[in-house]
């Protein structure tokens, strides 16, 4: 049976297409909210179409709830293959320029004649966008500017893409008849914010078989290459993926190989030949007489090179192995080390779930608390909270703490909007009401460089904040980061005592690691905020572990890696040194 996420995608698939077609914007806000609906459902699909009680659910009708059932059952839905039918493919590539929705790009279709991307293109170099109604000059150049990046970011994806794939191939390849054993290699081990590629090692005596269970899969669109070890795809959903098959004994050596960064691997070859060995993805043999040196595993691989196991997140050639030569490598971030959940919607704001879900959900994960931080009042696209919102909101906090009587605890948090000049959303004796504080930019962010700088080094002195959210601004593959001296506001921070969060949420992953590890560095604390708005993105936490481990970061420098009574101290004694 289709799953719940692939049945929601599809929903918004719909949504789309019928904006798209010019369709009545209330049918596709129907799809749209039934989409989120069936995404923040506790119940599971699959019994409610049992039961026939999907259709009862407030924003899924009847003929919606039909369509669910087609969509779970089947796994296809011919309303929707008619409507991709209806529309041009290169319309939806459209979608991905910044800016450009789908009424002003069915503007576009419609009055031009055009749909593709390279159509579109020409038509804003040629001025042939700006006499549209809601368009201009300036229009046409975002528009050029968007397409620029759409093209830089052609054929990446998100992790949570990424990661279903090479799992379900994974899966695949190791129940082949004959695999040793298998495993996933590439940008996707080394956990890589985006990822073009799907990389996977299996140890097999019959590589043809293996590579045929590979080539098979049903996801596969096309094979583009096969040799007698190597088998190369494109799935249906986008990515490549390379399937290596090697014997046993030489499963270490590639995995190592295909693992580590180009430089990396060039690194740790120099070190090899420097101490009379070869190494390459299929041993690590002695120059001298070519004799291989058995290595069970990659522990054992580098061992031989006289280092301890280097994690996949640091093989980058950024220091990783001198610091493993001189013993310094940190021991990285668990995700069993996280404690609680800091920086949560609720539908305070704009999430979908209420605090009593969230606080739930992050206590069945094993948390001890949650931090709720639902927008500020000029968020008012979010549902922004008035100040009387706010102390109807502590209200209900406080109702919700007192039925755990210990057992969990909801911090009454806030995502304050950081204003154009380094202010805050709300007064002084507002923010002193939270037991946490995020600051975030959510606008004006057209300001230059300079001003965003001063802008969010003026937040950082403010006694009230705590942490500073999704710091650059960007949107992973869809928008690139507002100008700003990001090492200038992780120093800011780092030394007035305020955290600098790793927001996990998998478009964002923002700080990034390399910004993260120069901020460790100058005694930066941080924090791994899902940023969710429904309980499902709790677990968003895994990706942000991801990007710390790759910044280098330990359970010491995350503040939600800390128990309760060491975060309310810590954040007692930030406030208190601030206001001092």
């Amino acid at each position: 049976m289709t799953d719940r996420a692939a049945i929601a995608d599809a929903l918004d698939e719909i949504a789309l297409l019928l904006e798209l077609a010019g369709e009545n914007p209330f049918k596709s806000r129907a799809y749209s909210s039934g989409a989120r609906i069936l995404r923040s459902l506790d119940a599971d699909p699959a019994e409610l179409i049992r039961t026939r009680s999907l259709g009862q659910i407030k924003g899924i009708g009847p003929a919606l709830a039909e369509k669910i059932a087609v969509l779970a059952t089947t796994g296809n839905l011919p309303y929707l293959d008619a409507l991709r039918t209806r529309i041009p493919a290169g319309l939806l590539d459209w979608l991905k320029v910044p800016g450009l929705g789908p009424k002003k790009a069915r503007v576009i279709h419609v009055t031009l004649g055009i749909a593709t991307l390279d159509e579109l293109e020409a038509a804003a170099r040629e001025g042939r966008l700006r006499d549209l109604g809601g368009f201009g000059g300036a229009t046409e150049k975002k528009i050029l500017e968007g397409i620029e990046r759409v093209r830089a970011h052609a054929g990446r994806y998100l992790r949570p893409v990424i990661l279903a794939e090479a799992g379900r191939l994974l899966a695949r390849i190791a129940a082949a008849p004959g695999v040793v054993r298998a495993a996933i290699a590439g940008s996707v081990r080394r956990c890589v914010e985006t990822s073009k590629d799907i990389d996977i090692v299996a140890a097999s005596a019959d590589a043809a078989a293996v590579m045929e269970a590979f080539a098979s899969d049903p996801h596969v669109a096309e094979v583009t290459g096969r040799g007698p070890t190597k088998c190369s795809v494109r799935l249906v959903s986008g990515p490549a993926a390379d399937l290596r098959v090697v014997p046993d004994v030489s499963f270490a050596a590639a995995m190592c190989y295909f693992t580590g960064s180009k430089a990396h691997n060039v690194a740790l070859r120099g070190r090899a030949q420097r101490r009379g060995l070869t190494l390459n993805e299929y041993a690590l043999t002695r120059t001298a007489d070519g004799t291989a040196i058995p290595c069970e595993d990659e522990a054992a691989v580098y061992g031989a090179l006289g280092l301890p196991f280097i994690p996949p997140e640091l093989r980058e050639d950024a220091g990783e192995i001198e610091a493993a030569e001189a013993g310094r490598l940190p021991k990285l971030l668990e995700l069993s080390d996280l404690r609680g959940i800091l920086h949560c919607h609720s539908t305070w704001s704009d999430g979908v779930a209420t605090i009593q879900e969230m606080a739930d959900a992050a206590r069945a994960l094993g948390m001890g608390y949650l931090g709720l931080c639902d927008h500020s009042r000029s968020a008012a696209y979010a549902g922004g909270m008035s100040i009387e919102r706010v102390r109807e909101q502590h209200a209900e906090i406080d109702r919700i703490n007192r039925a755990y009587d210990g057992a969990f605890r909801v911090l009454k948090g806030i995502e304050v909007d950081i204003l154009a000049d380094g202010t805050l959303d709300y007064p002084d004796e507002v923010l002193a009401s939270f037991d946490l504080v995020v600051a975030s930019v959510h606008s004006r962010f057209n300001l230059t460089a300079e001003e965003q700088t001063a802008r969010m080094i003026r937040a950082t002195g403010s006694p009230y904040v705590d942490i500073v959210g999704h710091p650059s601004g960007r949107i992973l593959l869809t928008r690139d980061a507002y100008p700003l001296d990001l090492d200038a506001v992780v120093a800011a921070a780092a030394e007035r005592g305020v955290a600098v969060e790793v927001n996990a949420h998998p478009n964002r992953l923002d700080l990034d690691p390399v910004s993260l590890r120069r901020g460790l560095a100058k005694g930066l604390t941080t924090s791994i905020d899902p940023d969710a708005h429904r309980t499902d993105e709790l677990p968003f936490v895994g990706y942000g572990v991801e990007t710390a481990r790759r910044g280098w970061a330990s359970a010491a420098d995350v503040l939600n890696a800390r128990p309760l009574p060491e975060l309310s101290a810590w954040l007692s004694a930030r406030r208190a040194r601030a206001m001092a």
